[in-house]
């Protein structure tokens, strides 16, 4: 009989260095994405509540039309070229904040339980 045959008999041994140990010098700066993002996500720059709110009575109003697969803009100039008025409040409030994804697409909340909470056990 022969030795017991290994899986590196066939193939050959490959060490990956590993991605997180990178160590930025002191006289480098960060990353330019890393700036650009925090300078998008200043608390200055964020909605209010009460213009997030006038902007979801927006999105649940029917009268304005469909909200799928558009942005709240889109939606907005939409019902504008079809003369159903709008409010200008909300073409304000999306071009001011027009960067931050949370005023120009529409966030769906569910008020529905989990699946796993909604059926009811076996007994």
């Amino acid at each position: 009989m022969g030795r017991r045959r290994l899986i590196t008999d066939s193939f050959q041994v490959v060490k990956k260095r590993k991605r997180g140990n990178k160590k930025v010098q002191e006289g480098q700066s960060p990353p330019l994405d890393k700036v650009i993002v925090q300078a998008e996500c200043l608390p200055q720059d964020a909605a209010q509540p009460e213009e997030l709110e006038l902007l979801k009575q927006f999105d649940l109003s029917w009268k304005y039309g469909p909200c799928t697969g558009i942005t709240r803009l889109q939606r907005w100039e939409r019902a504008d070229s079809l003369g159903l008025g709008p409010p200008a409040a909300v073409q304000e409030l999306l071009l001011k904040y027009n960067r931050d994804p949370v005023v120009t697409h529409r966030l769906v909340e569910t008020s529905c339980p989990p699946l796993s909470t909604a059926l009811p056990a076996n007994e």
